[in-house]
């Protein structure tokens, strides 16, 4: 089990997910070092690990690190760290838990907002869901333009109407979850 607070855990990742939206320099210098700031109050570190086509975000202890490097051969107990992916596929095996939490935002994008954007709200949903198995506001940049450009016109057949207020349904659905839109 990580030692780290849940609080902290979902900080570190708003804030690096928010510095990755932002095309200004100095303000995603500034979420990185309140990222750094929060760890360091918990002897933590972050780095980003890229894999294959993911970027994965990892907390691990500072205490880790051997002149900057991290050996894992020389630490007893890897479950410390924390693990959170920022792009590619999500776990298949939490799909039921995405699907739920997406439906439950759709819910709430049409219950706020009205069916137009409800609509639209699904299909970003389900594009997210069963191509990325991811929650809805992790969506990237390029995943929303892949939305917009090829899914949108190609599966959901929007009404003239849907196509019309589908950029605004995009950022309802990031305000719904109280996140910034990224750039797309």
């Amino acid at each position: 089990m990580p030692e780290l607070p849940t609080d902290v855990i979902e900080e570190a990742e708003r804030l690096t997910r928010l510095a990755r939206e932002v095309s200004d320099g100095s303000e995603c210098d500034a979420y990185l070092s309140r990222r750094d700031d929060l760890l360091d109050d918990e002897a933590f570190e972050a780095r980003i690990r890229s894999e294959d086509s993911r970027e994965v975000l990892v907390l691990h202890p500072a205490e880790w690190l051997d002149d900057g490097t991290i050996r894992p051969d020389r630490i007893e107990d890897t479950d410390r760290a924390v693990e959170i992916p920022l792009t590619g596929p999500g776990d298949p095996d939490d799909w039921q838990t995405v699907k739920k939490h997406n439906r439950d935002v759709v819910e709430r994008v049409r219950e706020n907002h009205g069916d137009l954007h409800g609509d639209n709200a699904r299909a970003l949903a389900e594009f997210i869901g069963n191509h990325y198995a991811r929650p809805i506001e992790s969506a990237t940049a390029a995943e929303l333009q892949e939305f917009r450009t090829e899914y949108y016109p190609r599966n959901v057949w929007p009404t003239e109407e849907q196509r019309d207020v589908v950029d605004r349904s995009i950022e309802v659905v990031f305000e719904t979850v109280d996140r910034r839109v990224p750039e797309y």
